[in-house]
């Protein structure tokens, strides 16, 4: 039974976050600040006559690190009680 327990806890703290990370997304699209994010060196972006294709690389690699280190951070907590 214990390992339902640890595993309701992480999905609680997992849907936990998945709910602060959309409502900062929320409050931040309603403002217009995302438009005032600037690209990445990695960032492609791949404009035509009719035809724009933008492939956020470098944010997504940039997004990846800051999501492991912060599942690290609370998996660690987790782990130690």
């Amino acid at each position: 039974m214990k390992f339902f327990e640890e595993f309701a806890k992480f999905f609680f703290l997992f849907g936990l976050l998945f709910i602060l990370i959309g409502g900062i997304l929320f409050l931040f699209s309603k403002l217009g600040t995302f438009k005032s994010i600037p690209r990445l060196p990695l960032d492609i972006v791949i404009e035509r006559k009719n035809f724009k294709f933008y492939f956020p690389l470098g944010t997504s690699i940039l997004i990846s690190i800051i999501l492991t280190l912060l599942l690290n951070i609370i998996l660690r907590f987790l782990s130690k009680k």
